[in-house]
């Protein structure tokens, strides 16, 4: 199956051989799997600032054997000046038929335990937010690479085209780094939502035209069709212009179709217990009704700015950070299995590193790059599985290791793409999520 189009900027003598390829690009249908798929759809809970996994995942009982200490293991450069070793102090148990342990923090995630594919080997190799986080949702510490979202969209497109194939929720509306498109056709760009409200006309600015009829806006809308179409034929094909063309139609068609999907009031009243009463709880609603109506996927960040960032007082943060995250996305993972939609949604938790076993300020975690968790549910994912190891302390992951590129081509095979194979040609060569990397990671995979 071909993916890879033109798409490099050059000369102007090459601009109307350019300007084709864009054309094409912008122009080209829904895609198809490479092979079946295990799953149509993924949702990505993102946790901005590193949550960490010591505390939450990955029990060390060597911690509080070495409390305070500081051995060679341990002497690892990080971000900050950290201490000795810092114990959690909250409780792990096992839950499930499969035994996972999970902190006394998520008590909500343990109830569906069996259904959690724990991965606590992950790592990357940069200690700072910004590329840290570009990492996780682009393959590429640079700001100009396109998103995982952007690039399943390109690979698979959308099933519904009254919504976008790609939606961020997150309080504000933005995404950074996980919306853009970079070289990908833009209307393959992630659209962002503010899910701090529940009535989708303060959710999304201007969903309704107040000052004309729908009939009135169709015929408005087919004038200015009309001449763009004129003119894109006249210059030869553009295909910026073509995802102009397609994205006025979206929002023309949005005005009726997200009006009823963005609407949070009409949820009954046990959903909203389920979940909670979050704006995050939103996000997680929201998640489901857009699977539900074909958007392809849909990424929940946690909270504004970085909340996980946890350099000082993390114990009390934890505490009262986690009950709203732990309640809805597990609600999340239960309404989409009762409803029979996990089986063919990927769900994927995690931020973009996780946080020291050492001390910062006393009461603090400092990044940690060497070693974190993240989980996966859903379609394609091995339930009740706990795959890989870090170190005694859980500084370094060591066992079964799994990088950010693993992670996507494994995201990616379960969506039925073969990541060597999803391809756009950019300044003269060919780019993927995955870059010259990844893996699959079989032992996640059912």
């Amino acid at each position: 199956m071909l993916r890879s189009v033109g798409a490099g900027l050059g000369s102007v003598a090459l601009y109307g051989m350019l300007a084709d390829e864009k054309a094409r690009a912008a122009s080209l249908p829904a895609g198809a799997p490479d092979f079946a798929p295990k799953a149509k759809h993924s949702i990505v809970l993102f946790m901005p600032g590193g949550p960490s996994h010591i505390d939450l995942f990955d029990p060390k009982p060597a911690l509080k054997q070495h409390a305070g200490e500081r051995p060679d293991a341990v002497n690892v450069r990080t971000e900050r000046t950290t201490g000795g070793l810092l114990p959690s102090p909250f409780s792990f148990a096992r839950h499930g038929k499969s035994g996972l342990e999970i902190s006394e923090l998520l008590p909500n995630l343990a109830k569906v335990a069996d259904d959690l594919c724990v991965v606590r080997s992950m790592h990357t190799f940069n200690p700072t937010h910004t590329p840290a986080r570009s990492l996780f949702h682009s393959g590429n510490i640079a700001a100009t690479r396109p998103s995982m979202g952007s690039w399943i969209s390109y690979g698979l497109g959308s099933e519904n085209k009254n919504l976008p194939g790609f939606v961020a929720l997150s309080a504000g509306g933005g995404g950074g780094p996980g919306l853009r498109s970079g070289f990908l056709p833009s209307r393959h760009q992630g659209v962002g939502f503010d899910y701090s409200f529940e009535d989708p006309e303060k959710m999304i600015r201007d969903l309704r035209n107040r000052q004309m009829t729908p009939e009135a806006q169709r015929r408005q809308l087919d004038l200015i069709q009309t001449l763009n179409r004129g003119h894109n034929e006249t210059v030869g094909g553009d295909g910026f212009l073509e995802t102009r063309i397609a994205a006025m139609e979206t929002a023309f068609r949005m005005q009726s179709e997200a009006n009823e999907a963005f609407d949070l009031r009409g949820e009954p009243a046990s959903i909203r217990e389920l979940y909670g009463n979050s704006p995050f709880a939103n996000g997680c609603i929201l998640a489901r009704r857009l699977i539900e109506r074909g958007v392809r996927t849909v990424h929940v960040y946690s909270g504004a700015g970085q909340p996980w960032d946890d350099h000082t007082r993390i114990n009390d943060n934890l505490r009262n950070r986690c009950p709203d995250m732990d309640k809805a996305s597990a609600a999340l993972i239960t309404d989409l299995k009762q409803r029979g939609l996990l089986d063919e949604t990927a769900v994927v938790w995690g931020g973009e590193f996780g946080r020291t076993p050492v001390s910062e300020s006393g009461d603090g975690r400092d990044h940690n790059p060497f070693g974190f968790t993240m989980f996966m549910a859903g379609g394609g994912f091995k339930g009740g599985t706990c795959y890989g190891a870090t170190d005694e302390f859980g500084f370094r992951a060591v066992e079964n290791r799994v990088s950010i590129h693993d992670l996507h081509a494994t995201l990616l095979h379960v969506l039925g793409i073969d990541h060597e194979k999803l391809t756009y040609r950019y300044a003269g060569r060919d780019f993927r999520l995955t870059d010259v990397h990844g893996e699959i990671i079989r032992g996640l995979l059912t």
